[in-house]
């Protein structure tokens, strides 16, 4: 085991393992306040879970703004400024969420949050797909979920006790992990962009324009947006409903957030290993059955054995899904516009966190609480057929391998 941690440490820059450690310790600031957040709306602020959902879809739409503008901007600036500005921003936002009383005051936080996410996020992506060839991508990816995941491990457990003491004090120890972490990328990482041979970025212009002509890209985006909405049923429903209808602790609840993180980290490497030996859209298709079966199981539920097991058949597929599918779109993407690719692929994470909620908030006030997860089951099996039907359309290389020239952008190319 131990061989095999140095050989994977040895394969990659010493700059992907500063990322590694950075994404370590924002997960694990994160994860102390985010999986009990829909306990502490409900609880201190007394709204519906309906109302508790269209938060989340602010706090999404807000970072669907972000992402028109920062993927463009980190094709033409370069990533390590966004990582930098994004990180100091999710700081700020967290250390307001942490001040605020009010509902209408809390959720301009939260929107201030959802805008400052994605801006790491693009600008880390981008640098990723810069500094590692594309047949080695899924596993660079995984390396670095093992790293975030590794601090949702540890998170949660702690968290489900601190929050119990004070929300205020995980908001501003999550603020504390930001900002280390902009240092760190301030004196330990330098930028990857390529320039031209004048010393300037290449960069082809027009917005989003040239993304959205890629018909197969888009569709790509549009399946994974249905698949990846089980994923925020669980992480922002269940809490609520385990505890409403089965008793089930924050604290319990904290440690099944924690089993998922423990399988990324102890199964994300050599789940990837084995997924890369075939072609990504059956892979993807996969996942999404994975995280389908994981949000429906829940309807089968009574307690926290049972809702961990439905964790454990989810992340699964997220081992499946996630390191796939940002493989996938930075193979998609020309190196002149991976900002803009992998922003757009960020989009269909922030756009199914802010449906999967609201669908699922709206089931349960509406018809029944366990249509919750009969919902995330339809979206699932939905991302199934997607996945496999642009398989068949678009054939076994797109999406394999990086653009080898950016004189035919990847942009120009239809859906078959």
């Amino acid at each position: 085991m131990f061989r095999s941690v140095e050989r994977i440490g040895r394969a990659y820059p010493r700059q992907l393992w500063v990322l590694v450690s950075g994404m370590l310790l924002v997960s694990i600031g994160g994860s102390m306040w985010w999986p009990f957040i829909t306990i502490y709306m409900r609880e201190q602020m007394n709204v519906s879970l309906t109302q508790v959902t269209l938060l989340f879809t602010l706090h999404s739409a807000a970072g669907l703004v972000a992402t028109t503008v920062v993927g463009p901007a980190v094709d033409r600036f370069g990533r390590r400024g966004a990582m930098i500005a994004g990180l100091l921003a999710d700081a700020i936002a967290l250390a307001v969420i942490g001040l605020v009383s009010g509902l209408w005051l809390w959720a301009a936080a939260l929107v201030l949050l959802g805008f400052a996410g994605p801006i790491y996020r693009i600008g880390s992506d981008a640098m990723v797909a810069d500094m590692i060839p594309s047949d080695r991508r899924a596993e660079a990816y995984a390396v670095l979920r093992m790293g975030n995941n590794f601090g949702i491990a540890i998170g949660p457990a702690i968290g489900g006790f601190i929050v119990a003491i004070s929300y205020s004090l995980a908001y501003f120890l999550a603020a504390g992990a930001n900002l280390i972490f902009a240092l760190l990328v301030v004196l330990f990482v330098r930028e990857t962009m390529a320039r031209g041979v004048d010393g300037q970025p290449s960069v082809v212009a027009g917005g989003y324009g040239p993304v959205f002509r890629d018909r197969r890209f888009i569709a790509f985006c549009v399946i994974m947006i249905a698949a990846t909405i089980p994923s925020p049923l669980l992480m922002m429903l269940l809490p609520a409903y385990g505890k409403e209808h089965f008793g089930v602790l924050e604290s319990q609840y904290g440690f099944i957030m924690s089993a998922n993180a423990i399988m990324v980290v102890l199964l994300q490497v050599l789940v990837t290993r084995w997924s890369t030996r075939f072609p990504n859209l059956p892979i993807l298709a996969l996942g999404a059955l994975l995280y389908g079966l994981g949000a429906g199981s829940v309807a089968l539920g009574t307690g926290f054995w049972p809702f961990l097991g439905s964790m454990v058949i989810l992340t699964f597929g997220e081992l499946l899904l996630v390191p796939t599918g940002t493989a996938f779109a930075a193979n998609a993407a020309p190196a002149s516009m991976r900002g803009r690719y992998m922003g757009l692929y960020g989009l269909t994470w922030s756009v199914a966190f802010g449906i999967g909620p609201v669908l699922g908030g709206w089931l349960n006030d509406n018809i029944a609480p366990v249509m919750i997860w009969v919902g995330g089951l339809v979206a699932g099996l939905l991302g199934v057929a997607g996945f496999l039907l642009l398989w068949r359309k678009v054939g076994r290389h797109y999406g394999e391998m990086a653009p080898t020239s950016d004189t035919v952008p990847a942009a120009e190319r239809s859906l078959a």
